[in-house]
């Protein structure tokens, strides 16, 4: 029998298999809207959950009337949000001000879009000197919506005080479940690429599909989609196979730079993974790199610095001022972390040790919520070792070293050890998902060729897909495991 006889079946699944996965992204995007659940509320007296310690009570009270309803859900797309609605309606990057900026103590006097029904943020800086708002969030995404906004605006009239929904949906459809439908086609060229047997192929394409935390975040506007896109996209001109004797073209190498440094602006730590990629081509083919991978890694990090520069006058990003003056202004949300009894995620105060056992293999555990990056770490172990295929190994090794920077970058970070808020997992660590995903389909391999093998890598898929759709209404909520761990008070954030 051919080697390849089974090639046509496979793509004909892959097929099916996006059209459901994407189709399941649009369900969600389309319809999108912002929940209340109960019991993240504090119970009325004499209802169940009242009597337990406070400790383990939620703080918040259930509204006394009926909120708005909107596709928007917290703060951290409301952020962003806020700053696309100010660049195109208003003409600048302030989302609020506050007439009384010298004001030490309540009431100020705050207006402006972050401060609307519906609008509310934390995640906002004020300028000290001005006492003008700006979102938290790197700018150039919101410069890139507010593109897609002032053209909705033009050309059919949709303004946000009237027209919310399907702004909303429309970008949302734009900027996260379109490239997920790209991303699920070229994956499937890398994985026919490079995958060694059927079973390897088609766990690995179906973990992409539902396995990963892309489908999540699809229903909100985020940075961790796009990031997770864009690091596929500079991967595949360099990954996908060539005809023996021929290097990759000029073209590619510029496109593979363009979104490596694409993915560094939606995620400020990849500069480790566009380094990863430079540095061994810069060795290999110093002209090529010169030439056009570079040029085009500078084209999205230049708009990065520019767009930061026009937004607050200063290159570096907002959150390099996170703990000072822009950040701890008279009101401020981040106050609380000077009160040793401030409750929320965002104010814990756990160990180093204890914070990397749980984005590891903890409440919010990178291998935990999805076992398939157990099997993706032992394929990448074996990439790292590939005595055959040069630019497999390198991909193990850059995977595994850009891995371990992020890790160690984050646990350093120890102003805000809030696991990325109130949130479905990791969410820092997620644009490392196409090349683990390339690692799933090393380290399934072998393991195919047993019963139990199977068995384990389809245990792993199914436990990786329930922490996927578990909060699938709003990736702004817990991981089941913290839920789990909270309803059995083994911890409690507040």
């Amino acid at each position: 029998m051919p080697a390849d006889a089974t090639a046509d079946l496979r793509r004909s699944l892959y097929l099916v298999l996006t059209w459901v996965a994407v189709a399941i992204a649009a369900g969600q995007v389309i319809g999108v809207e912002n929940l209340y659940e109960p019991s993240r509320y504090k119970p009325a007296a004499g209802k169940f959950g009242a009597d337990r310690a406070p400790l383990f009570v939620p703080p918040r009270a259930w509204p006394t009337e009926r909120p708005e309803p909107t596709p928007m859900f917290g703060s951290n797309d409301r952020s962003r949000w806020a700053t696309v609605r100010a660049l195109v309606d208003d003409g600048t990057f302030v989302v609020g001000r506050r007439r009384n900026f010298d004001a030490q103590e309540p009431p100020y006097q705050d207006e402006g879009i972050i401060f609307e029904s519906g609008w509310e943020a934390v995640d906002k800086i004020m300028d000290p000197k001005t006492g003008e708002f700006y979102s938290t969030k790197p700018p150039l995404f919101s410069v890139m919506v507010a593109s897609e906004y002032w053209v909705l605006k033009n050309l059919l009239g949709w303004q946000f005080n009237r027209d919310k929904w399907p702004i909303v949906v429309t970008v949302l459809l734009t900027v996260n479940v379109l490239p997920f439908a790209i991303y699920l086609l070229l994956l499937a060229r890398l994985i026919e690429d490079h995958g060694v047997n059927d079973f390897a192929k088609v766990a690995t394409f179906a973990a992409a599909a539902f396995g990963t935390f892309v489908t999540t975040f699809a229903v909100t506007l985020n940075n961790h989609t796009p990031a997770i896109c864009c690091a596929l996209f500079a991967l595949y001109p360099i990954l996908r196979k060539r005809p023996a004797g021929t290097a990759d073209s000029p073209l590619e190498l510029f496109f593979s730079g363009f979104f490596a440094g694409l993915t560094f602006t939606f995620e400020l730590p990849a500069a480790a993974f566009v380094a990863a990629l430079t540095v061994p081509l810069l060795l290999a083919r110093p002209k090529a790199a010169l030439t056009a991978f570079l040029p085009g890694a500078l084209i999205p990090i230049l708009a990065l610095l520019a767009c930061n520069y026009w937004a607050m006058g200063t290159l570096s990003p907002a959150y390099a001022e996170f703990g000072n003056a822009w950040y701890r202004y008279p009101g401020s949300h981040w106050l609380k972390a000077d009160d040793p009894n401030a409750r929320g995620i965002d104010f814990n105060r756990q160990p180093t040790t204890v914070y990397a056992f749980n984005l590891l293999l903890g409440h919010h555990g990178w291998f935990s919520l999805t076992p398939v990056w157990a099997i993706a770490l032992y394929g990448l172990i074996r990439m790292a070792r590939n005595e055959g295929e040069p630019r497999i190994r390198w991909l193990g090794r850059l995977a595994l070293v850009v891995s371990l920077v992020v890790f160690a970058f984050y646990l350093t970070r120890t102003k805000s050890y809030n696991y990325g808020g109130n949130t479905a997992a990791a969410r820092w660590l997620l644009w490392l998902t196409p090349a683990w995903l390339l690692g799933l389909l090393v380290g399934a391999g072998p393991l195919a060729e047993r019963r139990w093998g199977r068995w384990l890598v389809a245990a792993a898929l199914g436990f990786s897909v329930l922490s996927v759709f578990y909060p699938s209404t709003n990736p702004w909520r817990s991981p089941w495991l913290l839920q789990l761990a909270e309803t059995l008070d083994w911890v409690h954030y507040g």
